[in-house]
């Protein structure tokens, strides 16, 4: 999946396929996570948060099934 750099506290990079409906984040801490059944309308929302942490704590976290792809969780992001 192609990924892109984000202006972020939090994240380093993210990524999207709209098909799948399959959001890929790489975190600050180098953890690369999917979430699996993500909407085009929550990634258009996590695009256009103005703090994009915070919307993935309100909106993504513990609300979509997951995986870690890469990295190992801090546990200050992702998912524990």
């Amino acid at each position: 999946m192609n990924t892109k750099p984000v202006e972020s506290s939090v994240l380093e990079a993210m990524g999207y396929d709209e098909t799948r409906e399959i959001l890929q984040l790489e975190f600050r801490s180098h953890a690369v996570y999917r979430y699996f059944g993500v909407s085009s309308l929550v990634y258009e929302s996590l695009v256009a948060a103005s703090s994009r942490g915070s919307y993935f704590n309100e909106a993504i976290r513990g609300h979509f099934p997951h995986a870690l792809i890469s990295g190992t969780s801090s546990g200050q992001s992702g998912e524990e």
